[in-house]
């Protein structure tokens, strides 16, 4: 699997979600993105759009590490490491039909977690634009931003 996850980095990197780049706090459009962002509206989901989807019952995906959930995270959130994505799929199968946004910390991860899962039968897999850095300047200024 690991010539898998190598293709699939350089798939992310070639479309341009190798890496995300840090948010200045300023204007947002009306989606709560920056305006320079490139959003991929048949990967992504907003950070507004996230917060509704975990407070009507949806699974939110953290695939950061146990450190950076330490330092900031979203109550509700799922702590899922990237590492560890594969090999916890059964706690997933439930989800498997449905929405399931993905978070990281500014986008890139969750990309790539997304795209696993999509690649693995998970079709509504959704990776959360700009990841909590976004949240925290667009929904909660009070989670720490790193």
């Amino acid at each position: 699997m690991h010539g898998f996850r190598h293709l699939l980095a350089r798939l992310c990197r070639a479309i341009g979600i190798g890496r995300a780049l840090p948010f200045r706090m300023g204007t947002l459009n009306d989606q709560g993105l920056p305006p320079t962002y490139p959003f991929k509206p048949e990967l992504e989901m907003t950070p507004r759009s996230a917060m509704v989807h975990l407070e009507g019952g949806g699974l939110l995906i953290d695939c950061r590490t146990e450190k950076e959930w330490q330092t900031a995270h979203i109550e509700g959130a799922v702590l899922v490491p990237l590492n560890e994505l594969e090999s916890r799929l059964e706690e997933l199968e439930e989800h498997r039909d449905q929405t399931i946004a993905i978070m990281c910390h500014m986008g890139g991860r969750s990309m790539r977690a997304t795209l696993l899962l999509r690649s693995l039968g998970f079709t509504q897999a959704m990776s959360v634009a700009g990841g909590i850095d976004l949240w925290a300047i667009d929904i909660d200024p009070k989670i720490p931003r790193y």
